[in-house]
């Protein structure tokens, strides 16, 4: 199922659809990898594996703070992405365990560098959120 709305696809036009950038052909297959890997959750749940190497579905729960219904459905993606491996264990009670398949650990650095960014630019971040929130504050006052 296709979803609709605004996207920007690699800079080339801004529109509704897809096959309203000929010039890239293979932007939707992009589009579609960056909404799985670039979405917060399997960002976070990559990290947790990356530092772990094997957790259960409870552990990486309780590492993130997420609720049973998103993980095991972003689990699932990432799964289906080929990204991590589930590996079932037949003993009471069962046993499941997730872990990065290889190529989960080639999207370990790409999250490394990103997450590195994001605490280097926390404070910069920070002061543009609070010169933003003063000026459109002001704004509303006045209009």
């Amino acid at each position: 199922m296709k979803q609709e709305g605004t996207f920007l696809s690699l800079g080339i036009k801004k529109g509704t659809a897809m096959a309203e950038a000929p010039e890239c052909p293979d932007c939707q297959r992009i589009n579609e990898v960056l909404a799985r890997v670039g979405d917060r959750w399997s960002v976070l749940i990559v990290i947790s594996l990356s530092r772990y190497e094997t957790l259960r579905f409870n552990e990486l729960k309780r590492h993130l703070g997420i609720s049973q219904r998103m993980l095991s459905l972003t689990l699932k993606e990432l799964e289906r992405d080929g990204l991590v491996s589930r590996t079932y264990h037949a003993v009471i009670p069962p046993k499941v365990e997730y872990s990065l398949t290889e190529l989960g650990k080639s999207f370990r650095e790409p999250v490394k560098v990103l997450g590195k960014w994001a605490l280097d630019n926390l404070a910069a971040i920070d002061s543009a959120r609070a010169d933003y929130d003063i000026t459109n504050e002001l704004a509303a006052k006045a209009g």
